[in-house]
């Protein structure tokens, strides 16, 4: 009998001290610690442009819209950054993107064979036999962007005119009023990447 009183107990204390090094040890060592302020980080988010400056006109008629793979979305970022480079401001990139959409859904598109309008190319479907640049040129976003903006700083008043006014001056497109379908997207996009 006492053996198994003793066992018993025995049993008992070790128990009791697993169970105080359990619930103990952790909170005990956690106050042996030094504690350590955290250190207030501050997070600044960049404003987005203005949705007045990037569609001053609203949105005209029926819009379209289509999903962008990662190329395309870095054309889009390469349109951004050489309309800042240029000096432009956010509305220019606005018409640079819409433009794009409407005659390579922001691809950079090297010559296209029969189905190719004359030698047009890259991301704005510029032509070398019009003086655009060499084919080179014209299919490296940077070249053939800062290239479409030097056309668009030219259009006097293109800030205050319809997107699709001032990109048809540019461009002289057989299709003058379909570069108007992609301003909204072309807004979202620069109200996501101009500050990003």
């Amino acid at each position: 009998m006492n053996t198994k009183l003793l066992r018993k107990t025995v049993l008992g204390v070790a128990g009791l001290a697993f169970a105080g090094g359990v619930i103990g040890g952790p909170v005990g060592t956690a106050l042996e610690s030094p504690v350590h302020a955290a250190t207030p980080v501050a997070v600044v988010q960049a404003e987005k442009p203005d949705a007045g400056k990037l569609m001053p006109n609203g949105v005209p008629g029926s819009q379209s819209r289509i999903p962008l793979n990662g190329e395309q979305t870095a054309n889009v970022k390469a349109i951004v950054e050489a309309t800042k480079k240029a000096g432009m401001d956010e509305r220019a990139a606005v018409v640079a993107i819409a433009t794009s959409l409407q005659e390579s859904k922001l691809e950079n598109l090297g010559h296209l064979g029969d189905r190719n309008d004359h030698d047009s190319q890259g991301l704005f479907q510029q032509r070398p036999s019009s003086g655009w640049g060499t084919v080179e040129q014209i299919t490296d976003p940077e070249y053939s962007t800062t290239a479409f903006l030097k056309g668009l700083k030219q259009v006097d008043g293109w800030q205050d005119m319809p997107l699709t006014q001032a990109a048809q001056t540019v461009q002289v497109s057989a299709y003058p009023d379909h570069y108007a379908q992609w301003e909204k997207q072309a807004a979202d996009l620069v109200a996501e990447h101009w500050n990003s």
